[in-house]
């Protein structure tokens, strides 16, 4: 079934062909610092990402992305809540239509500009649509952007690129690329358990949301709202607010590392 973000596909609407996004296990969610459990078990999280994992860039219509190779173990995110190691698959990013909103997940009442999402699944499943199965199939890091007045020099790179991937069906080669760069200094995070947040929302993520935003500009943001969610033969409609709503809670714990 197509699905958007838009007013007759959108989010309100996802759970008719969808039925997962009306679960009680939904991403994203309201973090509000009085509901928040500081757990002193939670591990460091670690990276280690192979540059040459990384192939290519597209504009699928929903979002940026960038493709890594997860045919073995070579960019892999392990610790923190994590069972075991975790493969990186892809990264992607949600915004909005200016600068005030745009990220999924709402800490304290705030909404980020935008939220970046590296997506890792587990190994011991015996590809990433079967880990989509399992409630602890899939690890996303959750990286908030936060619009001032010193961008990270490193999201140029990415953003570089979206020339070429100007719209729908678009990619380009994307070769020799660590995401790690695109890290905050602080590893601090909340975690609980969730879903994917577009259809069909299976409830099989441990979410890892790091709580110090990467910052960056309002040109560079704009880089982003400059794609578009149609095709090349088509009318250009700017690719722009494809962040879904928060979900409610429910009984589960969100546990922070700090």
């Amino acid at each position: 079934y197509p699905w958007g973000y838009d007013s007759d596909n959108g989010p309100d609407q996802w759970h008719k062909n969808y039925p997962f996004a009306k679960g009680r296990h939904q991403s994203p969610i309201e973090i509000n610092n009085k509901e928040v459990h500081y757990d002193s078990s939670l591990l460091p999280w670690f990276a280690s990402y192979d540059p040459g994992a990384a192939k290519t860039i597209l504009n699928n219509g929903k979002t940026c992305r960038v493709v890594f190779d997860d045919s073995f173990d070579r960019s892999v995110l392990r610790g923190g809540p994590l069972p075991g190691v975790y493969r990186l698959r892809q990264l992607h990013f949600h915004w909005g239509s200016s600068d005030d909103h745009g990220s999924e997940h709402v800490v304290n009442g705030v909404r980020y500009a935008g939220e970046l999402h590296l997506l890792h699944w587990n190994p011991k499943y015996s590809n990433y649509l079967d880990a989509k199965r399992r409630t602890d199939g899939i690890a996303v890091l959750a990286i908030f952007l936060q619009v001032g007045e010193t961008p990270k020099p490193e999201m140029k790179r990415i953003l570089e690129e979206i020339n070429a991937i100007k719209t729908k069906g678009k990619n380009a080669p994307f070769p020799n690329f660590d995401p790690s760069i695109l890290f905050p200094k602080s590893h601090d995070y909340w975690t609980y358990h969730g879903s994917v947040t577009t259809p069909p929302c299976e409830e099989c993520v441990t979410w890892i949301i790091l709580r110090e935003p990467i910052i960056v500009s309002s040109d560079q943001m704009a880089k982003l709202r400059s794609l578009s969610k149609n095709a090349e033969n088509e009318p250009d409609h700017p690719l722009v607010d494809n962040w879904r709503p928060t979900q409610p809670r429910y009984f589960r714990m969100v546990s922070a590392s700090f």
